[in-house]
């Protein structure tokens, strides 16, 4: 499956964003889609998570503000990400895994991985 994220940009700290992760080439519903993000100068993070059964999953600096959904219909995952802090500047990832729910927020596990779109939030 290739993955394509979008809908990165600058915007204001308390701003909102967002992200897009389209799919092509594989059956979608097989895949939890995660998305990841890489902070300038830090290791690549897990941020959310949604499955193929429809769990989802944040870490916790998100939770409450990031908001991730799904349409199988249209092969498309999207990360709505509001009051945005400057901590959340990063280049954002959409990957794609088949992996059990457990290890969802392991990056290693997941064999499909989009071109990643930046995200700046100033402050």
């Amino acid at each position: 499956v290739q993955l394509q994220a979008s809908g990165g940009g600058l915007v204001q700290a308390g701003g909102s964003l967002t992200l897009s992760c389209a799919a092509s080439g594989g059956t979608f519903r097989r895949y939890t889609i995660g998305w990841f993000r890489q902070a300038p100068g830090k290791e690549r993070e897990f941020v959310a998570a949604f499955s193929m059964s429809g769990d989802k999953k944040y870490i916790d600096p998100v939770k409450g503000r990031f908001t991730i959904s799904r349409d199988n219909a249209k092969n498309t995952v999207v990360l709505q990400m509001n009051s945005l802090k400057p901590e959340d500047t990063a280049v954002y990832y959409c990957a794609a895994t088949t992996v059990i729910w457990g290890r969802v927020t392991e990056e290693n596990y997941y064999a499909y991985w989009g071109q990643g779109t930046l995200v700046t939030v100033s402050s």
